[in-house]
């Protein structure tokens, strides 16, 4: 739009389009458009562009008064629309500054008009040539749901009678289905769109997934909860549930050819089956088609959203969300009938019959691969067949022959009913090669597969072909018009709007409720596209090699430490891995590990030794020095006092080593603080007491967890990287325990590992290095022969 250094002297026009979304959420999917706008406010300013931009879906009112303000806050002409406008209403609008003459507001006052003058001609007793009125009379005074008791939590459904049902209704209010796969969110949409419609028992009586065992998921019906059964295979459902004849078959594109087959082994039972993915080559396409024919079941897709039939069955996502189903009042039957290609058109479609009619009495979207499982005419017939149905409605696009067959039943008189009909596609000749449309089969290889030529020929069979898509709602509207004014569609009066409590998670994005936290996380955040390490991207921690001290002190304190500090954090790591097998942490795991229990199990046997007397004096042994040396207390007075407590200095003394016989790992520790760190006064204060230690016993060295606490103590204070405060309170929730516990967990696991590795045995401790110190034979007996005295008295 502003490449162009030179600008357009009519200005330019930037069309924002979009269908109704299912769940997306329309404000989110506006944030990086307004950015993106925002970015380029003077250029836009200085091309004169404007802006036209149309969307419908959740949340969609905010995103359009989002983009509405920023037009003002820009200074470009922005101009926004809802789904009360037609889908492609805008192009007219911004290239010939009008319409196409349809007035939506005027069709929803005029619908009005004729629900409420033909409910007072009803009420005379008129009557369609069919006798519609006795149909939607049944429709609306179907039986209400019992009011929940509040204080119960759970609802109960049994097994409803299998029904009967003509060969042109595959759904009605008692339609029970089962949803292959793992699709939580789907189910609980066809759950509130059942309870909207006031259905007896829920649409769903089961889910099959056979990647776990059977077991029951908890869904809600309306404000309780109730449990659906879920099943590994489809045998177990069918035995559960005699009355179930429909699929909503969820499986990838890989495994629906199998998942397909199996439930065409109960096809005396099965006789629905909508198949949701894409991309199912074609070839097995053909062969689930043809097996289905031979069965006699209806595949609905490849390639579906699915269909729905207002107040009686939705197949999975169709119509998204409760408010988009509300809005095109999908939850009470209308009159009209449509089948489409597309799954994505299905929204659009809802809303234009809602706004021109009164209402949609079945949809399906037949899926937009080369080979559907069900063809335009297949559903059309269904329609022509049912008195409930009144006016058709066809979608077909570029691609394909199907349409022609439409042509042939309207002109041999199979198809006697308004038929309102288009071809998406007609810009296919506007480009000088061959298009692919979003749809596997959405190409012309032919100029018979042309949408003008299947328009064209539609219209000459005797559909009503509006000129353009845009003149489409007119159309339908006039027909509907017509049908009213002549009495074969009488108007029911509208029922009061059903309510479905909102999903919390969805309240919650668009910021309708808050609640307090149950937790409170300030170190990670996995939410956004890429993980935090308390605010560091994942992918800038390997640009710049922080290495595990440097995530270390992301995640423990909050912060970029020294490259030194983060090199200290890995000594200490590596120093710490282990010691041997013969202290009590790797004792405690080799056994655990050779009594054949798992890692996790070991592991935790050794780290539960760890404490004051093994490995766990770090964060004494700070406290205990910092607080002598805070206190201004020299080592003597510090040594002198510790002994009028009789208390032991922790981080001073070692089994083994000695002054003569140094501890390496200590002197490692203390030449590297000593070169790097900007000042060591508590490591310098430790010394002078182990000088003092030292002389009366040559074993009561600095030892490793000393030499560590202390130094730890001097990088918290000296490092600059934290206040007095936080060097505190770091020492005090076990911050240096911690270093010990991640370092020592390295070599517990080795112990684990390699015990396995060499299949040891079960671990038993030898007698001999055992001192049995128990009674001998006569005391034993002497201390028996007291108990049943004392016994004798008790129950004499």
């Amino acid at each position: 739009m502003t490449r162009n250094p030179v600008p357009h002297p009519d200005g330019k026009i930037l069309i924002i389009g979009g269908g109704i979304a299912n769940f997306t959420n329309v404000a989110v999917t506006f944030k990086g458009l307004i950015r993106a706008l925002q970015e380029f406010k003077q250029p836009l300013i200085a091309h004169k562009v404007k802006i036209f931009v149309r969307r419908g879906g959740p949340n969609y009112q905010e995103g359009i008064r989002a983009m509405g303000q920023l037009g003002d806050d820009i200074g470009v002409d922005i101009k926004v629309f809802g789904p009360e406008t037609h889908i492609t209403e805008i192009v007219p609008l911004a290239l010939l500054g009008h319409g196409s003459g349809l007035n939506n507001n005027s069709i929803d006052s005029s619908e009005k008009n004729i629900q409420s003058k033909n409910f007072e001609t009803s009420t005379k007793g008129k009557k369609a040539a069919n006798d519609t009125s006795e149909e939607s009379k049944e429709t609306h005074s179907r039986p209400t749901t019992p009011i929940p008791n509040p204080r119960e939590r759970m609802t109960y459904f049994e097994n409803p009678e299998i029904i009967q049902r003509p060969w042109y209704t595959i759904f009605t209010s008692e339609t029970r289905t089962f949803v292959y796969g793992m699709q939580p969110r789907a189910v609980q949409g066809m759950l509130d769109f059942d309870y909207m419609c006031k259905r007896q028992v829920p649409s769903v009586a089961a889910m099959i997934y056979p990647f776990g065992g059977n077991h029951m998921q908890k869904f809600y019906w309306g404000t309780k909860e109730t449990l659906l059964h879920v099943f590994n295979n489809p045998k177990d459902a069918i035995e559960k549930f005699p009355q179930v004849d429909t699929v909503v078959n969820f499986a990838s594109s890989r495994s629906v050819y199998d998942s397909t087959f199996e439930f065409f082994q109960y096809s005396n039972q099965i006789k629905t089956i909508a198949i949701i993915a894409e991309g199912v080559p074609e070839r097995r396409a053909r062969q689930i088609i043809h097996e289905a024919n031979k069965r006699d079941v209806l595949i609905i897709g490849p390639a579906t959203v699915g269909g729905i039939k207002p107040g009686c069955f939705k197949i999975g996502n169709t119509g998204g969300m409760m408010d988009n189903i509300v809005s095109s009042k999908l939850y009470r039957p209308g009159s009209v009938a449509y089948v489409s290609k597309s799954g994505g058109m299905s929204n659009e479609l809802n809303n234009i019959i809602s706004r021109t009619t009164d209402g949609v009495y079945e949809g399906i979207a037949i899926g937009g691969d080369r080979y559907p499982g069900s063809t335009f005419i297949d559903h059309l017939l269904r329609f022509e067949n049912d008195s409930k149905c009144k006016i058709l409605v066809l979608l077909g696009e570029v691609g394909g022959v199907e349409e022609y067959k439409v042509c042939e039943a309207i002109k041999d008189g199979r198809i006697k009913k308004p038929l309102i009909a288009w071809c998406i596609g007609t810009c296919a000749k506007m480009f000088t090669t061959e298009v692919q449309f979003g749809h596997a089969g959405a190409l012309a290889q032919s100029d018979l597969e042309t949408a003008d030529a299947k328009n064209k020929a539609l219209r000459e069979a005797g559909a009503i072909v509006s000129e353009t898509f845009e003149k489409l709602p007119l159309a339908l509207h006039e027909t509907f018009q017509k049908l009213v004014s002549d009495g074969t569609i009488i108007v029911a009066p509208e029922p009061e709007t059903p309510k479905i409590p909102i999903d919390y998670s969805w309240a919650q994005e668009i910021g309708l409720v808050r609640k307090p936290a149950s937790f409170v996380s300030t170190i990670c955040d996995d939410r956004g596209q890429e993980l935090l390490y308390a605010g560091m991207r994942i992918s800038d921690v390997f640009k710049e090699n922080i290495g595990i001290g440097g995530v270390l002190s992301l995640l423990w304190f909050k912060r970029r430490l020294p490259e030194y500090a983060c090199k200290f954090i890995e000594m200490i790591l590596m120093l710490t891995a282990d010691h041997g097998p013969a202290v009590s942490g790797a004792h405690n795991t080799i056994v655990t590990a050779r009594a054949g229990k798992d890692l996790i199990s070991s592991l935790c046997s050794g780290l539960l030794t760890i404490g004051d007397r093994f490995g766990g004096a770090l964060d004494g042994a700070a406290e205990m020095f910092k607080s002598a040396y805070d206190k201004s207390l020299t080592p003597r007075e510090f040594v002198n006092s510790m002994r009028r407590q009789n208390k032991l200095i922790l981080g001073i003394g070692h089994k083994i080593k000695s002054r003569n016989n140094p501890d390496l790992r200590v002197e490692i520790i203390k030449d590297y603080a000593k070169r790097n760190f900007p000042a060591t006064p508590l490591l310098d204060y430790a010394l002078a007491v182990e000088e003092i230690t030292t002389a009366k016993k040559d074993s009561l060295i600095l030892n490793l967890d000393g030499a560590i606490a202390v130094c730890f103590v001097d990088l918290l204070r000296e490092s600059g990287a934290f206040s007095i405060e936080e060097a505190e309170e770091y020492v005090k929730i076990g911050a240096l325990n911690g270093l010990f516990v991640l370092g020592r967990s390295i070599g517990f696991t080795g112990h684990f590992l390699d015990q396995k590795r060499l299949k040891q045995g079960l671990y038993r401790h030898p007698w001999d290095d055992i001192s049995y110190l128990v009674p001998g034979v006569e005391q034993g007996r002497t201390f028996i022969s007291q108990d049943k005295v004392a016994q004798k008295d008790i129950y004499s």
